[in-house]
Formats: structure tokens, C-alpha cells, sequence
């Protein structure tokens, strides 16, 4: 999938995640895609939360391992509005 932009929240523990995503939704124009990786476990569930509250929409959430530690990988779509 192709996204616009992409932010690493690699070693960063909650809500660091969350809120490096939302500054770079803010700098994304409505329906384009940003593209987040993150090491923290808690952010799936604070990705779908933040999904939830504000309107973007995740497109999708992959978990994965690389150089052995787990790595979580969202794809959100900015609101239009």
C-alpha cells in the first residue's frame, strides 16, 4: 500500500506513538496516508483508540519481527474534514 508519509516511533513508549501520529496527521492534507512503525505493544491499542476518537481511519495494523523484537506497523488515513 502507498502512503504519503512515514513516521518511525521505534523505541518510543506511550503516548510518545500517539502523539508524533497525531502532529503528523496535522501536517497531511484529508485522505492522504501516513505510514507508522512502532516497538511500544501498547500501541495497537492506543492506534485503534486514537482511531476510533478522532475519525482517521486505520486502514491497517501489522505486527512483525525484525532483528528480533516486535514491530507494529499502521497505515492511517487522514479525515477529510
Amino acid at each position: 500500500m502507498e502512503f504519503d508519509k512515514e513516521l518511525d516511533a521505534r523505541g518510543l513508549n506511550c503516548p510518545l506513538p500517539i502523539l508524533r501520529c497525531k502532529k503528523a496527521l496535522a501536517e497531511l492534507s484529508g485522505g492522504q496516508v501516513l505510514k507508522v512503525v512502532a516497538t511500544d505493544p501498547g500501541s495497537v491499542k492506543d492506534f485503534s483508540a486514537f482511531a476510533r476518537q478522532t475519525g482517521h481511519e486505520m486502514l491497517s495494523s501489522v505486527e512483525s519481527e525484525q532483528a528480533g523484537r516486535r514491530e507494529f506497523t499502521f497505515l492511517m488515513r487522514k479525515r477529510a474534514h
